[in-house]
């Protein structure tokens, strides 16, 4: 086949792309897919679509191609486009190919919100744990934060634990905050004595979550220095530790 058709075809399977029937859009996605090299630049210029279904299809379609399209999609990490840089992480996380995985960890810091995400969701595909610090670091991230807790809990990784004591002990508030709830859901005894020692934390919210997360760890031992915080300057942490003190077994003596 010539190059002039090869080019004429994938034009034709691109504007197919966009057909209302769906089984003519999976055809073309499938088509394009085994096209190889020669229609990788045009799918990623479509990645910045404004129609989302087409933005779709081409990453589809460029990861049908296979692990020959990841330095095109780390290329596409990099571009002015937040739909292209978005659509790259997606893709790059269905690869799995741990090539990804640092050049992710820098998209956690993206100026976009959607590639932040895409980010996290292509990270926790790829289950690798050289991702911990970097997810451990965007905890403080309003819209990541609760979909970083639960990627660190699956990669389970006992860096996740140490990277989260880390954070739990350090002097960012809003990751001391977010570290001190993760390390409950993730469920590991390590993290009993420092989530004890950030009963004492100058914030609120990191004494409150940090009770909350001995009361998941049924951390007994946490009984005795909880007692004091049944009279904490704020009241949330005082109901909270309540009901942490009634979950641990302890009973107030009449």
């Amino acid at each position: 086949m010539s190059n002039e058709t090869e080019s004429d075809r994938i034009d034709l399977l691109i504007s197919a792309l966009r057909d209302e029937n769906e089984a003519l859009r999976d055809h073309a996605i499938a088509s394009l897919g085994q096209m190889g090299s020669d229609a990788v630049p045009r799918l990623i210029g479509l990645m910045a679509d404004e129609d989302v279904v087409i933005r779709e299809a081409a990453t589809t379609a460029v990861v049908r191609i296979g692990p020959s399209v990841v330095e095109a999609l780390l290329e596409a990490l990099q571009d002015d486009e937040w739909a292209i840089r978005e659509q790259a992480a997606s893709g790059l996380g269905k690869l799995k190919d741990p090539r990804a995985v640092e050049p992710l960890v820098k998209a956690l810091k993206d100026k976009d919100g959607a590639v932040r995400t895409a980010a996290v969701w292509a990270l926790e595909r790829i289950g690798d744990a050289r991702a911990v610090p970097g997810l451990v670091d965007v905890l403080g991230d309003n819209t990541l934060r609760e979909d970083v807790a639960r990627v660190l809990k699956k990669i389970g990784d006992a860096r996740a634990v140490d990277a989260l004591i880390d954070g739990l002990l350090g002097n960012n508030w809003m990751v001391r905050r977010h570290a001190a709830e993760a390390l409950g859901k993730i469920g590991d005894h390590r993290g009993v004595g420092p989530l004890i020692e950030s009963l004492q934390d100058e914030d609120w919210l990191v004494r409150r979550n940090a009770a909350e997360s001995l009361a998941r760890l049924g951390a007994k031992e946490a009984i005795q220095p909880l007692l004091p915080l049944l009279e904490d300057e704020n009241t949330m942490v005082q109901e909270t530790v309540e009901g942490v003190l009634a979950s641990l077994g302890w009973t107030a003596k009449q």
